[in-house]
């Protein structure tokens, strides 16, 4: 498996909460070539504003394994996240963020660059073009 496999498997999370109304960002939290974690925006779903897919993917993983550190862990998400998500992606020691579009208006690199736990591996850019095409979509059809 490879990171566009679970890249696409985020891409279907993010499907999933587009199809519900949400901003569709996707992720799925890997640990040792397993999937342990999947989820998809609920902000609306859930009237809270905390409900970020890396948020609810970062909870299920924590919960899988039994323990609050995810120092073993990759975490795949459609979309650069923002700020929030990125400090609890740092408090969280995840080994490795991999993200699919830039978000240049709300991404954690453009405010807080130095958010994530100094050993998180980045890698960004993981079909990015379908992951921003998914995102134009859902916004232009709100307009």
């Amino acid at each position: 498996m490879d990171d566009s496999f679970y890249m696409k498997q985020a891409l279907a999370e993010a499907r999933q909460a587009a199809e519900r109304g949400e901003v569709p960002v996707g992720a799925v939290v890997v640990c040792k070539d397993r999937i342990i974690a999947r989820a998809h925006n609920l902000t609306e779903t859930l009237t809270d504003v905390t409900a970020h897919a890396e948020m609810q993917a970062i909870t299920a993983a924590a919960s899988a394994l039994g323990g609050k550190y995810l120092n073993e862990c990759t975490l795949y998400v459609t979309v650069e996240p923002c700020v929030m998500c990125a400090g609890a992606i740092g408090w969280s020691q995840l080994r490795r963020l991999v993200f699919g579009a830039e978000d240049a208006k709300r991404g954690y690199r453009r405010y807080a660059p130095q958010a994530l736990h100094p050993k998180t591996e980045v890698a960004q850019g993981v079909l990015a073009d379908e992951c921003a095409d998914l995102m134009k979509a859902f916004f232009e059809a709100r307009r």
